[in-house]
């Protein structure tokens, strides 16, 4: 069994052969082709044009609440170069991946905000004090080893994918679908990137690779929970269907679980034992918590219908 300090070097052929692999896969994508440019018009400012009204969005409180979380996610990217550069190293393959990931991921935040200013789905005002926030705020994902690290960013890329690809479903225009889905492309090939390198960490140290995953599932937070207002904002996007537990769960983490065959493995010890029973207990507990807040998304859409009637 590989110990798991000398994980990443052991998991390098890995990383280089994934990288190949995803380089011959990601498509070249070009953010401007996406943005409905003819829809825009000045703002109020040095240009004299004419200021943002809440009755210039054509999308819902919810939708725009997602919209919101997604592109403030991804403007702390600066966080998470420095998170996965520290953590992975920024040599041979692994130094190659972070740089890569990191010019991939950098196209969204700029073609998200592009939509959202030219479409004027989003008070612009609010939004760049907003980012400003945030990113002074940055993030920490303070896992304490590498194979928490890679557990980390393989369900944070599924769950930001399952946010990106709803959100465009949930919008009211073409070019929000368009863009939201393209976007998503993006992260399910990350996802795959880190879902078959921790696949390999799994055979290398399993009972390590396991408890990792297990700390990671059972204490997950989403990236964007530094985001002003993120919990009032969540629970609007969760009310919506556009992410909430049962999301997370059906999604995410079932997916992930069955893939990376965590509860057919027959070659972990009593660590690992332990995790995988911790990762089921968790599911249990955590769709006990979806029904209840689902009978609490119904008592809002409730009371939503009853103050406009």
């Amino acid at each position: 069994m590989t110990a798991a300090p000398d994980i990443l070097a052991a998991l390098e052929p890995s990383a280089e052969r994934l990288l190949k692999r995803h380089l011959t896969a990601a498509p070249e994508w070009l953010p401007h082709t996406y943005i409905p440019w003819s829809a825009a018009t000045d703002y109020d400012g040095p240009l004299d044009g004419e200021p943002w009204t809440a009755a210039q969005s054509r999308i819902g409180a919810a939708v725009q609440d997602a919209l919101v979380v997604n592109l403030l996610t991804e403007d702390n990217l600066p966080s998470y170069h420095f998170e996965i550069a520290t953590r992975f190293g920024r040599d041979r393959a692994w130094g190659e991946w972070v740089h890569r990931w990191t010019a991939e991921e950098d196209r969204h935040a700029h073609a998200l905000r592009c939509y959202l200013h030219a479409t004027r789905a989003i008070d612009p005002v609010a939004l760049e004090r907003q980012r400003m926030r945030t990113m002074t705020t940055g993030f920490r994902s303070d896992q304490p080893t590498p194979l928490h690290a890679l557990a980390y960013v393989l369900v944070q890329e599924l769950a930001t994918r399952e946010a990106h690809r709803n959100a465009g479903a949930a919008c009211a225009d073409r070019p929000g679908r368009l863009l939201m889905t393209r976007i998503a492309a993006d992260e399910n090939l990350h996802m795959i990137f880190y879902r078959d390198l921790y696949a390999d960490a799994l055979d290398l140290a399993p009972d390590h690779a396991t408890a990792a995953l297990a700390d990671v599932i059972c204490d997950f937070r989403m990236p964007g929970t530094v985001i002003p207002g993120f919990q009032r904002r969540a629970l609007r996007i969760a009310a919506a269907g556009i992410y909430n537990l049962d999301v997370h769960v059906e999604n995410v983490l079932r997916p992930l679980l069955r893939t990376l065959r965590v509860a057919t493995r027959t070659d972990l010890g009593p660590e690992g034992e332990r995790a995988r029973d911790r990762i089921g207990r968790h599911l249990e507990r955590t769709k006990a918590t979806a029904e209840r807040f689902r009978t609490l998304y119904q008592r809002m859409e409730g009371g939503g219908r009853a103050a406009h009637t």
